[in-house]
């Protein structure tokens, strides 16, 4: 469990009361407000935090000045009281002077759902560019507010809400904060500057791309680790992993192809962090194929899902190749799998069982591979040779009088781009 040490040499740890209101606008998104608790339990105990009680109120709106009624906020006073705790949390988001308010009122340090999870990427991030992504996100999220938090910066006890930036910097006045956002776009325009240019690298040089992406603790980095032996962070609570992996992922035919793992999705994600993140994120537009995991055996595997496509949707890539891996089937009852949609375009997987890992390579390799077609390449023409080697994979080749007959079984997007070179040269006579 997180705790922080403080000048008196004391460990406070954060003991919290959920909060959640359910509104009528709520009721319309289609969100699940129960499914939605659950979660902030998650994020609460990723986070550290202990989690003693969970209150909800059900309210037309929110109380412009306490969010939830003034009756409930002396129900969290006399519980938080009674229970001991040092901090409350709410399942929304919250306004600088609800914050301040609600400070005043219940004297504990008030976090909000987009507060709690922007603590949790900051202290996963690793890299530098993780560092700065989630840098910025806090301080485009904090400088509206900044008015509704002096409690809680200069309370003992530090804990969530107070990861990252850290208090000297947010206790410093707008205009060094906004000083201090110019300079962290700065600093990663460069970072996106050096993406983009490694992107332009693997495309020029055909590299197929594969990208892993899910509700967070869907399984993506495990199917990582077994498909390709990588070393990466595997642990079973939300946003294990937080900085994008490539690792190569070599193909039954002998292929390679780069396989990513990107940050997990969750509902109501902190806008101010989907902005920062989209230079990480975009590695899915630039991916050939996308391998979208779902935990089978979560009872919101349907809800889990419509946040994913809804967050490709919003990055561009909705229209990309798809794979839907139903991971995790192993913890799923008989029927339960017999429940989940089957057919060309969905796995039932466990990232665990080696035939299903097999089966998962085999799938994409199919997805990534056009028709086998016949080449008759002159053999004074030795650069469209080894084009054809660029554009797929070479299956078979025999030679006659001046010219090499090839069977290429080719990949989708590289004859897209590069069989125009090649159109003269098809040997239709071969053609089955």
């Amino acid at each position: 469990m997180a705790t922080t040490t403080h000048d008196t040499n004391l460990e406070i740890q954060d003991r919290a009361i959920l909060v959640s209101l359910v509104t009528d606008e709520v009721k319309r998104s289609g969100i699940d407000p129960e499914y939605s608790l659950q979660e902030l339990v998650q994020l609460a105990e990723t986070a550290g935090v202990e989690v003693l009680e969970v209150l909800r109120q059900n309210k037309e709106t929110p109380d412009s000045k306490w969010f939830i009624g003034k009756g409930k906020v002396e129900e969290l006073r006399m519980a938080a009281d009674g229970l001991g705790a040092n901090t409350a949390i709410f399942d929304q988001e919250l306004s600088g002077a609800q914050v301040r308010n609600l400070e005043e009122a219940l004297d504990l340090k008030i976090i909000d759902r987009t507060q709690l999870i922007l603590d949790i990427f900051a202290g996963r991030a690793k890299t530098r560019e993780g560092i700065i992504q989630v840098e910025l996100a806090q301080l485009s999220y904090l400088l509206p507010r900044l008015s509704g938090h002096g409690k809680n910066l200069s309370r003992l006890g530090g804990g969530i809400g107070t990861r990252g930036p850290g208090e000297s910097k947010l206790e410093t006045d707008r205009r060094h904060i906004r000083d201090r956002i110019g300079e962290l776009k700065r600093q990663l325009d460069e970072v996106v500057k050096t993406r983009n240019l490694h992107r332009e690298r693997r495309r020029k040089s055909g590299v197929v791309q594969v990208a892993l992406v899910g509700y967070t603790n869907a399984g993506k980095s495990t199917l990582l680790k077994q498909l390709t032996d990588a070393d990466v962070y595997i642990e079973n609570q939300l946003f294990a992993t937080l900085d994008p992996t490539s690792r190569l992922l070599e193909l039954p035919g002998g292929k390679s192809v780069v396989l990513t793992d990107t940050v997990g999705f969750i509902q109501n994600l902190p806008h101010d962090l989907v902005a920062s993140f989209r230079a990480t994120l975009e590695e899915v537009n630039e991916a050939n194929l996308v391998l979208h995991v779902v935990d089978a055996s979560s009872p919101m595997q349907e809800e889990q899902m419509d946040v994913v496509q809804t967050i490709l949707e919003d990055l561009g890539a909705s229209g990309k190749p798809q794979i839907v891996l139903f991971n995790k089937s192993d913890l799923c009852r008989p029927e339960q799998l017999e429940m989940l949609p089957g057919g060309s375009g969905y796995l039932k997987v466990s990232a665990f069982n080696a035939e299903d890992l097999d089966r998962i390579k085999d799938t994409i390799q199919n997805e990534l591979s056009g028709d086998t077609l016949s080449f008759r390449i002159p053999s004074s023409r030795g650069d469209l040779s080894s084009l054809l080697y660029r554009v797929g994979d070479v299956l078979d080749q025999s030679f006659e009088e001046d010219d090499t007959l090839y069977s290429v079984r080719v990949n989708k997007d590289d004859y897209e781009k590069w069989g125009y070179m090649l159109a003269d040269f098809v040997n239709h006579t071969d053609q089955d």
